[in-house]
């Protein structure tokens, strides 16, 4: 590695690498994506993802269970479903990820809005602008509809400042709480902030969102120690020339890719430089830590609910033909347009004996339609612990598993096995009925939920 250059992982990059390359960074394989991923190499595949092609969705149109098309702009769980839909057929994981990583950071609740219609909205943006200008984002973002009624931005005006978007700006979304601005530059930005309305239709909800410069305070703001009558435009542009906020950026970028653990001083203080030189992209950010060695030398991360779902899907090939992955997603702690706060989600939503069981419910719901009838017998096939398990592990696509987990799901099977005794009808049905079992216990063991 020369010096002042990006660290790259120069290890074997195969299947079991790339797999974890698109767990990372986007929904887990499909069949045989991790073989023909590992087959560009790293910086290739890197590349591919980072330039996708056209999007283009492959399988059926998602339906509602019942045989309907979904109505994301209206029906209850249609819009959940509808974005699991494109993670899942769609040939832009990293491109889904991020508006994900995006919906997380910047993070909006329908609970607030009351609008799936102003919601999508706000998703297309985190979509176009998914690894552009950070600057442009937050331009974006401040100014979106679904984010002026989440943060009382529409509430926001000369005599009357509201600092809820001004204080979240800097805390959650581009510096880090109490980090580089004091509550006077709170009240300031709020002031500069000020001016933005709407209109409310008995019909439509809340419509027509703009600027209006009679509700703006034109008086002069002091942010950061500098004076002049600013507006919405220098308060963002403020929070980004603000010293604390690359080191944020980073921090926040590289956590959502790699355990925070694993950024060391020297590294951090690259990737800040890489972010500042672009003119404050994501892309050669984002690049440099999907390149990373600790990506894949450093720990695994525990899957999100949403990505844990999609990837079972993606691993099968089935699509969203229901709307139960709503209910199902949410009970394991992550419903998509409804973040549990402003923070957006943290890994204390999905991980105790509740949310696991959910989890449970989820890869039992994916694998109803593959379901082995114990009625057939297996025929030829060899029905001793470890071949069962071969073929539970075939039927997923060979995902790794450590030693000592197969281990443990090979005694599973010999005690189940055993408990068929000498009962003829058992000892046909049993093996069958196992694997099925070991299909589903693949999928919920720790080296499954995470990557």
């Amino acid at each position: 590695m020369k010096p002042g250059a990006l660290p790259v992982f120069d290890g074997k990059f195969g299947p079991a690498e790339a797999a974890r390359l698109l767990w990372r960074a986007g929904f887990g394989p499909a069949r045989g994506e991790g073989h023909a991923l590992a087959k560009k190499g790293l910086k290739a595949a890197v590349g591919s993802l980072l330039k996708p092609p056209p999007y283009v969705a492959q399988g059926p149109e998602p339906t509602d269970g019942k045989g309907q098309p979904l109505a994301p702009y209206d029906a209850v769980g249609h819009d959940h479903s509808w974005w699991l839909d494109r993670m899942v057929r769609g040939n832009q994981p990293l491109v889904e990820r991020m508006t994900l990583v995006w919906h997380d950071w910047f993070a909006t609740s329908n609970q607030g809005v009351g609008s799936q219609k102003l919601m999508l909205d706000q998703n297309i943006l985190f979509r176009a602008r998914w690894a552009g200008s950070f600057e442009q984002l937050l331009y974006g973002i401040t100014t979106n509809p679904a984010m002026l009624l989440w943060l009382d931005g529409n509430r926001n005006r000369v005599g009357k400042p509201n600092e809820n978007y001004a204080r979240e700006m800097m805390e959650l979304f581009t510096l880090g709480a109490d980090n580089g601005y004091t509550e006077q530059d709170v009240r300031e930005q709020a002031r500069a902030l000020t001016g933005w309305r709407n209109d409310n239709s008995k019909i439509t909800g809340p419509t027509n969102f703009r600027y209006d410069p009679a509700l703006h305070d034109t008086g002069v703001k002091t942010v950061f120690g500098k004076s002049g009558n600013y507006d919405w435009t220098d308060a963002c542009h403020f929070a980004l020339q603000n010293p604390a906020h690359p080191q944020f950026f980073v921090e926040r970028l590289w956590s959502y890719f790699i355990p925070l653990s694993e950024l060391d001083a020297k590294t951090a203080k690259l990737l800040r430089a890489a972010y500042v030189s672009s003119g404050y992209r994501t892309r050669p950010v984002l690049k440099a830590i999907l390149l990373h060695p600790a990506l894949f030398e450093g720990p695994r991360m525990v899957k999100g609910p949403v990505v844990y779902t999609a990837g079972l899907l993606r691993a099968l090939g089935r699509g969203v033909d229901t709307i139960d992955w709503m209910r199902l997603d949410d009970a394991a702690g992550q419903r998509l347009f409804y973040p549990p706060n402003v923070a957006g989600w943290d890994e204390s939503r999905w991980l105790d004996t509740q949310t696991y069981r959910a989890r449970w419910a989820v890869a039992s719901n994916v694998l109803k339609p593959f379901a082995l009838d114990p009625a057939k017998a297996l025929g030829n096939q060899p029905s001793t612990p470890a071949a069962l398990l071969a073929r539970a592990l075939a039927f997923w696509g060979n995902p790794t598993l450590s030693t000592a987990m197969q281990t443990v799901l090979k005694q599973f099977a010999a005690r189940a096995l055993a408990d068929a005794g000498q009962d003829s009808y058992r000892q046909r049905t049993y093996p069958t009925l196992v694997e099925n079992a070991l299909r589903q216990l693949i999928v919920v063991t720790p080296d499954h939920l995470t990557c």
